[in-house]
């Protein structure tokens, strides 16, 4: 079942070059061709959403430090 991509294109449906960047991330994924594999990318994006999540995190709790300090200051000045 295998061919050019062209082909496989032709009997499947996609453009040839869908077919082109399939064939290349399963050699990735396989190691004989270098790059992320299918699963490093997955991690990749997962870590990314997990960094962005820790940001908004921090953000918020930083925004939350700087108002009950605030709210602290002014029952103190009472």
């Amino acid at each position: 079942m295998g061919g050019s991509p062209c082909s496989v294109a032709e009997r499947l449906g996609p453009k040839a070059e869908t077919v082109r960047l399939w064939v290349r991330q399963a050699e990735r994924d396989q190691g004989r061709r270098p790059g992320a594999s299918t699963e490093e990318l997955a991690e990749l994006k997962r870590l990314k959403r997990e960094n962005a999540e820790l940001r908004r995190t921090g953000d918020i709790l930083k925004a939350a430090a700087s108002f009950f300090g605030a709210e602290l200051d002014r029952q103190s000045k009472r």
